[in-house]
């Protein structure tokens, strides 16, 4: 039997490549985007998490507090506790360094200085131990002044090193190496840190290793911990993002397993197409004693090889497509979620194992119902030409069902914030809607009114009482165009959202920053006599600083963004979702951005304590604003609030509107020289203006909605292929009844005219279906999946220029295919196809 089995699917996959080579097509480019989305990521992550505990080092846990530190005075009863075998002091900030090299002419890094106390800290952080050049004193790393770089920041600074400070900037001498691998990295003594950088008496972290047998929850409690200090585990930054790229990853996943989804309905429509043309042959085979079970296996053996081919390609492929994107992606495919890693290329069996299984099962699910149709076809009736197949439709009740289950699964909550029971719903929406394809089909040709043209009645006519073929004919057109109207609604809605609150939010003609990481916002700052001297310069008709730093309301989660801000009027200064909450009398009141309300439930109303340089403050949340540039969260305050609860008059960012009339560059050239005379280097100075803003923000935008974008014109070409390889199918299928109108007196243009009615008929119907559907699954992706998976909302927006552009496109090609397709079935001898009735 399985040697019968093979000798006939074989033959039939290798003679005729072309009839299946788009169905591998499909399966290949599924198995391949899924696959290569695991290989970024999960290198990605790797590669972040080996930095992260090259920095942190390999202790018990840590001691940290705030990003602004702690009271040095804790470490010395921390090294002291009995039960400790190991206590490391560290300082860890980011600055920006530049490159003195005359060749390089100043060019900016971001670096990460990391201040320790080498004489201990050795067996913690084996990978920052500074190893000085050959030829340095042997005490060069108790040296203030000395710095050892990693690799990378040893290539980009070269041996002298001039670091940003929050007093100006310093000289430092590169005199060894340290083993650390990732972004740049300096590791200092920890005594020089605290006094070129104003650490002095504070530290970042104490790195802490227990004695064999020691019981950590006592020994914390023994410690009693200052308010603020809280014991972490070394790996939490490396979990934080973990937690935190996941529903970007998941829904890239999902996204590219959407080629796939659409690969199954290809396999299905080319294995219809091949069950159709082989009739004959399945019917003798059926005559000669082959069962119908035997038939049906030989169908889904067929698929299953298309299957097993495709997906060992698609991993092929999908590695290669890997490599290149951390190539020129850096591996986080526009999410910026791994920010300074350049990782390489990490295979993983497993997951190849598990998306090569996801390809096969594909085409298989594919192939289910024309293996069907091959089991349940009449063999005798079959070589009479008396059937063109089995009407295997589902249920009536089945596509309804599955719509009301994707509809009540839209308003389930996330699981572990990520929306499983969304995608389940817009896989139900996907099937259901399919399913109801030959019902749908029927209502609205039954309100069609008959054609007065004889050979127009006779197409509508057969697409009425035929419609079961609907679902062969119809299914790939709802299934692409349903996926390509989802994703360019979302993507549009999405698009705009971000453009209207680039509007809000840049009102402003010229921005100024002193450095482009808010990581290093504490140590590059503007000058405090900054914003009023500015708004003094010629040209300039109003200034308006921030403050931008952050705040750890959840070890489990990122940092909180805090802005401290003129909000005069909340209304024109913030994009504001819903209404304003009234400030009772005395309360410090802030605004919050919708993923705040989402992570930690600051909703309006509410109290909220922010761990601010002086202890815990409850503010009291007043109203919710749109925030698309940080999906972590974010809080905006009045300054001057800011200003008396914490004493910090620092500023990152200075907003200018110009008088009319005025030079930028010249404004620009004043603030330079501004910056010079307030102690701060005027070439630190980055400006932007709101056109600039807004097209680099877009550009982003665009890029981290690029795998969309080729998911989509993906999801499109294979629904083509689909739509073409369906009406071969049918077209093929009916060789007799063109035999038999031809005696009837049709002409060949005739039919052949009639055939494009029909396609022209069922593909307008499938474009109007599909339209409703993508409709509906845009609605779940907008309305429910990225409001759970990233914390923000947008407003729906529906491009109806492009949206039917797609239809157009769909029912031209679908018609063009029909009418090709019977161009070649109705051949010039076509009369003679039922001479085998006779």
């Amino acid at each position: 039997m399985i040697a019968l089995l093979r000798q006939l699917s074989w033959p039939e996959l290798r003679h005729h490549p072309w009839r299946h080579g788009a169905a591998l097509l499909a399966v290949m480019l599924g198995v391949a985007l899924a696959f290569s989305v695991q290989l970024i990521n999960q290198s990605a992550l790797s590669e972040f998490s080996s930095a992260v505990r090259a920095v942190n080092g390999v202790p018990d846990f840590e001691l940290r507090a705030q990003r602004d530190g702690f009271d040095e005075a804790l470490y010395a009863r921390v090294a002291t506790h009995p039960q400790v075998a190991v206590a490391s002091p560290v300082i860890e900030l980011d600055t920006v360094a530049f490159d003195v090299r005359p060749d390089h002419r100043g060019e900016r890094v971001a670096l990460k200085v990391v201040g320790l106390d080498a004489l201990v800290a050795g067996p913690l952080s084996p990978a920052l131990m500074p190893r000085p050049d050959d030829g340095a004193d042997r005490l060069a790393l108790l040296a203030p002044d000395a710095v050892f770089l990693n690799a990378t920041a040893r290539q980009r600074l070269g041996e002298r090193v001039q670091v940003q400070t929050p007093s100006g900037s310093t000289t430092l001498r590169a005199l060894g190496s340290i083993a650390a691998q990732g972004a740049a990295l300096a590791v200092m003594d920890i005594a020089g840190v605290q006094t070129r950088f104003g650490w002095t008496g504070r530290l970042s972290r104490i790195d802490v290793r227990l004695r064999a047998g020691a019981d950590r929850a006592q020994v914390l409690r023994e410690l009693a911990l200052p308010a603020g200090v809280r014991a972490a585990a070394p790996d939490e930054a490396a979990q934080r993002v973990s937690n935190v790229s996941r529903a970007y990853r998941v829904n890239l996943t999902v996204l590219a397993l959407v080629a796939l989804f659409t690969g199954a309905f290809l396999v299905f429509s080319i294995l219809s197409l091949s069950v159709a043309k082989r009739q004959p042959q399945l019917a003798l085979l059926g005559v000669l004693g082959l069962s119908g079970r035997e038939r049906l296996t030989l169908v889904v053996a067929e698929s299953a090889l298309l299957g097993l081919a495709g997906s060992v390609l698609g991993l092929l492929l999908g590695t290669a497509l890997a490599a290149l994107a951390l190539r020129l992606l850096a591996g986080d495919l526009g999410g910026g979620y791994f920010p300074g890693v350049a990782p390489q290329l990490q295979f993983d069996a497993v997951s190849a194992l598990v998306y090569g299984a996801l390809g096969v099962v594909a085409a298989v699910v594919g192939g289910w119902m024309p293996a069907r149709a091959a089991q349940q076809l009449a063999p005798a009736q079959a070589l009479k030409g008396l059937s063109a197949g089995h009407d295997g439709a589902l249920p009536a009740w089945v596509g309804p069902l599955l719509l009301i289950a994707g509809v009540l699964l839209a308003l389930a909550p996330p699981v572990a914030e990520i929306p499983l029971a969304a995608y389940v719903s817009v896989a139900c929406l996907m099937l259901g809607g399919i399913a109801c394809v030959p019902s749908a089909v029927g209502a609205l040709l039954a309100g069609l009114a008959p054609p007065s043209n004889a050979l127009a009645l006779l197409a509508v006519e057969r697409a009425r009482h035929q419609r079961h073929t609907a679902t062969i004919a119809v299914a790939g057109v709802v299934a692409s165009l349903s996926l390509a109207v989802a994703l360019t609604v979302m993507v549009a809605s999405f698009r705009d959202s971000v453009t209207q609150w680039l509007d809000t939010v840049l009102p402003a003609d010229l921005y100024v920053r002193a450095g482009s990481s808010l990581t290093a916002g504490d140590v590059v700052t503007l000058p405090a006599a900054m914003p009023s001297r500015a708004a003094r310069l010629p040209g300039v008709q109003h200034a308006s600083a921030q403050r931008v730093s952050s705040v750890q309301l959840d070890p489990a989660r990122p940092a909180v963004v805090l802005i401290a801000r003129a909000i005069d009027d909340p209304a024109k200064a913030l994009p504001l979702v819903g209404e304003l909450v009234a400030l009772p009398a005395g309360a410090v009141g802030v605004f919050v951005s919708e993923a705040m309300v989402s992570l930690y439930g600051a909703s309006p109303g509410t109290s909220l304590t922010l761990p601010l340089a002086n202890g815990n403050t409850r503010v009291f949340v007043r109203g919710v604003w749109r925030d698309y540039a940080r999906q972590h969260g974010a809080v905006a305050m009045q300054d001057s609030d800011y200003q008396r609860l914490t004493g910090d008059t620092r500023v990152n960012d200075l907003a200018l509107w110009l008088q009319p009339g005025a030079n930028p560059a010249a404004v620009q050239q004043g603030l330079r020289a501004l910056a010079s005379e307030l102690g701060l280097d005027g070439t630190l100075l980055e400006f932007a203006s709101v056109s600039e803003i807004r097209a680099t923000s877009l550009r982003i935008f665009d890029r981290s909605f690029a795998v969309t974008y080729w998911l989509q014109a993906v999801a499109i070409a294979i629904g083509l292929f689909g739509i073409a390889a369906s009406f071969s199918a049918q077209v093929l299928a009916r060789r007799k009844e063109f035999g038999l109108l031809a005696h009837l007196g049709l002409t060949r243009a005739q039919v052949l005219r009639v055939v494009a009615a029909e396609g022209a008929v069922w593909t307008a119907a499938g474009a109007l279906l599909g339209l409703l559907l993508g409709l509906a699954v845009s609605v779940v992706l907008v309305k429910v999946v990225n409001p759970q998976s990233f914390h923000w909302t947008m407003d729906l927006l529906l491009p109806w220029a492009r949206l039917a552009a797609l239809c157009a496109a769909v029912m031209v090609a679908g018609t063009l295919t029909a009418w090709l397709a019977a161009r070649s079935a109705a051949g010039r001898q076509m009369a003679l196809a039922v001479k085998e009735d006779w």
